[in-house]
């Protein structure tokens, strides 16, 4: 096991533990026979710290002229899936971040059912998305910024609240709201300024 390998184990109150491990000091004759590593550090990984992650990705987004939104899937503490918008650049209506990130990770664990998954995105999902959510079975659904015009997870309408559906995933709203929704106002800003300096 080399210096700095990752593990990633047990979910304890929406926190994944991450153990940073290293090799142990033995003698080279020992080795062979010893295949012990000692816990050396616990880092938490927090909701927050999978936002960051999608707004990387939404960053990439933005560097391509799209909307700026980014997804991942988590399953056990582990990215299995990644995405952002791309709806412009795939000719696609349908290429928003969830949906791209959750065709990822049906394509890297071989299932479209996401059992156990957790979804995080910078922007409240669309009706599209959200029902991509209920089909795939995610078990918790993480979002930043609200979308006041088409959010689908309690902003105009509110899907999982339906009794009827047969899946309802746990929704968690406002998870650095403040920086998922800064980067989609300077990105409409900045649209708008360009589009004004055209006419």
């Amino acid at each position: 096991m080399s210096d700095g390998c990752i593990l990633v184990k047990n979910r304890v109150k929406g926190k994944h533990l991450r153990a940073l491990v290293k090799p142990p000091q033995l003698c080279y004759g020992c080795r062979p026979f010893f295949q012990v590593a000692f816990l050396t550090k616990i880092i938490v990984m927090t909701d927050a710290d999978y936002m960051r992650l999608a707004l990387e990705l939404a960053k990439q987004a933005q560097a391509a002229g799209e909307v700026p939104v980014g997804a991942v899937v988590v399953k056990d503490g582990e990215i299995i899936g990644r995405g952002y918008n791309a709806p412009i650049s795939r000719h696609d209506p349908s290429a928003h971040a969830e949906m791209l990130a959750l065709r990822d990770a049906a394509q890297q664990t071989g299932n479209y059912r996401l059992t156990g998954c957790e979804l995080f995105v910078t922007l409240e999902p669309c009706l599209m998305c959200a029902g991509a959510v209920m089909h795939a079975r995610v078990a918790r659904l993480v979002y930043g910024a609200s979308d006041p015009k088409t959010g689908a997870c309690g902003s105009v309408l509110d899907v999982f609240a339906g009794t009827r559906l047969n899946h309802h995933a746990e929704v968690v709203a406002g998870v650095l709201a403040g920086e998922c929704g800064a980067m989609l106002s300077n990105f409409f800003a900045l649209r708008r300024l360009q589009q004004q300096k055209q006419s």
